[in-house]
């Protein structure tokens, strides 16, 4: 009894979630390996800015409120935040989201700082055309 319960419980808890993502085209311009920074930069500015590539260049950018295009930062990982699902938990643009593939699926923003990559910022790279 306590396995079925169980089984019940894992699978209302986590494979809902699962069962909304969809698996994205590699990023254009990105490496093959440690690509989230990258990934990012393409969804957001259109093309791999390269002192975007390391995670922790992210948090240059403002911090901000949880909102459709900002991005959520730790160390060593980024995503995009497109849409809040419940709670916590948001449809998130996802490069480098385990097994060397892109996703967008839900994911949990508890844990991450949430930066504005669009707002004023020491980051003038991003903006600017290389």
């Amino acid at each position: 009894m306590r396995r079925v319960f169980f089984c019940v419980v894992f699978c209302l808890t986590f494979l809902p979630l699962e069962l909304h993502a969809q698996i994205l085209r590699h990023p254009e311009g990105c490496p093959r390996r440690a690509f989230c920074g990258c990934g990012a930069s393409v969804h957001l500015f259109g093309r791999p800015v390269r002192e975007l590539f390391l995670a922790k260049n992210w948090f240059r950018f403002p911090r901000t409120a949880p909102a459709h295009n900002m991005v959520a930062v730790r160390r060593g990982h980024v995503f995009v935040l497109k849409q809040p699902v419940s709670g916590s938990t948001w449809l998130v643009y996802d490069a480098n989201s385990g097994g060397r593939q892109t996703r967008l699926h839900h994911r949990s923003i508890a844990g991450y700082t949430i930066v504005n990559p669009h707002g004023a910022s020491r980051m003038a790279f991003a903006n600017s055309s290389h």
